[in-house]
This record gives C-alpha cells, sequence and structure tokens, in this order.
C-alpha cells in the first residue's frame, strides 16, 4: 500500500515511491541481517569485510563512506572485528596519525566463505527484475541519491554559516 495522502498528484507520487523504495530497501536489509546472523556479523561489519575484501587495506578514515557510516562507528564496528580475529589495524609507516585496516588470514577465508552466499541472496532478491529493469533501476537511484546528496551539502553549507 502506497501513501494515503490527499494531495496534488506530485505529492502523491513522491511520497508513494519513498514508501515503495523504503519498504523494499527494509525488507532486503532484514533478509540480509538474518543471513549474515548466521554467520554472526551485522550488515555493517560484512560491508566492512566486503570492501577490505575487495579492495584491499583501507584507511579508517575512508571505510566510513564505503559502508555508509560515521567513523565513531567505524571504530566501534573495527573493534569487534579485531576482537573476533577478522581484521587488525596497522598504522602507516610514512605518517603515524594514518591508520590502515585489513583482512587477517581469519577474516580473508570468512569473507570468502560468506561473500558467495550474500551474493545468491541479493540475486534472489532482485530475481524479478529484468537486466534492462536493473541498470535503469541502478541509474535512477544514483540520480536520486546524488541530487539529494547535493541538497544536504547546501544545508550543511547553511548551517556552517550561521
Amino acid at each position: 500500500m502506497g501513501t494515503h495522502h490527499q494531495g496534488n498528484a506530485r505529492e502523491v507520487k513522491v511520497l508513494d515511491a519513498f514508501i515503495k523504495i523504503a519498504r523494499a530497501l527494509k525488507a532486503i536489509g532484514d533478509r540480509t541481517e538474518l543471513r549474515l546472523a548466521e554467520h554472526g556479523l551485522t550488515e555493517t561489519q560484512f560491508g566492512i569485510l566486503e570492501a577490505l575484501f575487495h579492495l584491499g587495506a583501507l584507511r579508517a578514515s575512508d571505510l566510513g563512506s564505503k559502508v555508509l557510516t560515521s567513523s565513531a562507528n567505524v571504530t566501534v564496528l573495527t573493534d569487534a572485528l579485531t576482537r573476533k580475529g577478522l581484521v587488525k589495524r596497522r598504522r602507516c609507516e610514512s605518517d603515524k596519525r594514518v591508520v590502515y585496516v585489513e583482512l587477517t588470514a581469519k577474516g580473508r577465508e570468512v569473507i570468502e566463505r560468506v561473500f558467495p552466499d550474500h551474493l545468491r541472496q541479493l540475486l534472489e532478491d532482485f530475481e524479478p527484475l529484468s537486466d534492462e529493469q536493473l541498470e535503469v533501476l541502478a541509474h535512477l537511484a544514483k540520480k536520486l541519491g546524488t541530487h539529494t546528496a547535493s541538497l544536504l551539502r547546501s544545508l550543511a553549507e547553511a548551517g556552517a554559516s550561521h
């Protein structure tokens, strides 16, 4: 069910689209969380492991933008993954202020085991969409995200000037 708002046609369409996007993301996220919990991981912990698996060691300060979380949360997540023996921190030799996070051998083993299952789940989740529809969805999501990020930056800049 979409919106029950009785506004103009544009308002109803925007609210309806927002509700449907939010519900789809919630369903996919809930299913992902259940699957990852079977491996003892949260979605964000998995995101860190996946980023390190595909991109190699990353600066701790860069991980937040990769997994869509704050730098403070990256610290908490990295601590938890370190306690599990899945990642380790390494100080940059040339600049001791910079800390890299990288997979351990155990972390690589876990992500190599979990990632194929995660990918299979996503293939199942997106199965109703054709390749063309996936391309359109990706394009539209990027367009919406880029526009909204621009609006957010404008708000931040306006707030900083006060």
